[in-house]
């Protein structure tokens, strides 16, 4: 499989939630997983963040390794991160790990990925990013070294009600002014919503039902990232 490219702002990540799907509860699920993640790739997605919080070990080194067919088969060149799992995403050579604000410290992530990838340049090809819920939760995890973060709710989900009320466009323009690595909204992000999240600062979106739940989803993100573009 080719790197992932690098995307054009702004990032577009598909964070799955197979349960969400139509069927979820059947035995087509992770076949309609699979789907979704190659539609998504097709469609434009920079990112895909693999988010089955259920799954085992075993489950996910055959979950990420059948991504990244399903990935190369759609001829994208799009960045597979997993959700916490470390050493999964390392053994699977997928592009990235993404953290819980409450998982492994993003310093030893990095340092445990330094020593896994001999090459700088597959050092720097190895993202690490965090999801994090406060201007001081993002400072900390930028000095740290994380390559990219969330930040979030910024509106209301109810996947993200455990976090609280919704931050907000001006928190999420805070945090983005307060770092120097990219900051994705995150929360309640629809195609209507989003441009206003790339007014206050932010590299890109993250977001489950956008990707999942859009019958025109290559079109979507294509408008979206003429929102950024220049007069």
């Amino acid at each position: 499989m080719c790197p992932p490219a690098e995307p054009a702002s702004p990032i577009l990540c598909y964070v799955t939630d197979r349960r969400s799907l139509p069927l979820a509860t059947s035995a087509d699920a992770h076949r309609l997983l699979l789907d979704s993640i190659e539609r998504a790739a097709s469609a434009g997605a920079d990112w895909i963040q693999l988010r089955e919080k259920d799954h085992t070990g075993r489950a996910w080194t055959g979950l990420v390794g059948a991504s990244l067919e399903r990935i190369a088969r759609s001829g994208a060149r799009t960045r597979l991160l997993v959700n916490d799992r470390l050493d999964v995403a390392l053994g699977c050579r997928a592009g990235g790990v993404h953290l819980s604000e409450n998982g492994i410290p993003v310093a030893e992530a990095c340092r445990l990925r330094d020593e896994f990838f001999r090459a700088p340049a597959e050092r720097a090809n190895f993202l690490v990013g965090v999801s994090c819920h406060s201007r001081g939760s993002a400072l900390a995890a930028a000095r740290a070294g994380a390559d990219y973060l969330y930040f979030g709710p910024v509106f209301y989900t109810p996947s993200k009600a455990n976090y609280g009320p919704p931050q907000g466009l001006e928190a999420l323009a805070q945090v983005a002014r307060a770092v120097a690595v990219p900051v994705l909204a995150i929360g309640g992000v629809t195609a209507e919503n989003a441009p206003a999240c790339f007014r206050a600062g932010a590299s890109g979106v993250a977001a489950i039902r956008l990707f999942q739940e859009d019958p025109m989803l290559r079109a979507t993100l294509a408008a979206l990232r003429s929102a950024v573009r220049p007069a």
